[in-house]
């Protein structure tokens, strides 16, 4: 009976062996689940926006994207790395802003808005951390727009600072795309 106990322990002992080693053996991208943003998950195959779209935390920003024409570009191959503001960062303006940036005649200035929320390439929040420990504390990040956004770290946190010195705090790092790295921030930054 003991010898047939030990078997079976051997075996569930064996198996439990081969799936550490198969699971090792794969990318971590297919061991990791896809992170939820905004009550939905996000996909690592689809794009910045299509997987936006899906966000609930994301709908101001996802309608300022398309206010602003950008849809086709944030579709595009990039890479891109974007610092996403959340509905209630876009509530934190001052009353009717949003409204006013959504408007035709002001698409030039919800275009440089948006671009400054944008660094070309994909940056995850580790790059960011060596780029600050590099700088020797901070690091200036080139946006899409052309003015420099200060990154900065303290222990795990990634803060981003904008050119008015408004400051944001990265909420959800490193949720990756086909096309880039949505870094999910609690602030709208301003050039």
């Amino acid at each position: 009976m003991k010898s047939l106990q030990s078997r079976a322990r051997a075996s569930r002992f064996a198996a439990v062996a081969l799936a550490l080693a198969v699971g090792a053996a794969l990318p971590a991208a297919a061991l990791a689940k896809n992170p939820m943003v905004g009550g939905a998950p996000m996909y690592a195959s689809k794009t910045i926006v299509e997987n936006a779209v899906n966000s609930k935390d994301h709908t101001t920003l996802v309608a300022a994207v398309k206010a602003a024409g950008l849809v086709d570009t944030l579709n595009g191959p990039g890479p891109f790395t974007v610092f996403a503001p959340t509905n209630a960062a876009f509530a934190k303006l001052p009353p009717g802003t949003v409204e006013t940036l959504v408007q035709p005649q002001n698409k030039a200035t919800l275009t440089s808005i948006l671009t400054y929320h944008v660094v070309p390439g994909r940056l995850t929040a580790s790059d960011l951390a060596a780029l600050v420990k590099q700088g020797g504390g901070e690091a200036q990040i080139k946006t899409v727009q052309g003015t420099p956004l200060v990154v900065q770290t303290r222990g795990k946190k990634v803060y981003v600072t904008d050119a008015k010195g408004n400051t944001a705090t990265v909420t959800i790092a490193n949720v990756m795309q086909s096309n880039g790295v949505i870094h999910v921030v609690n602030g709208v930054l301003q050039p």
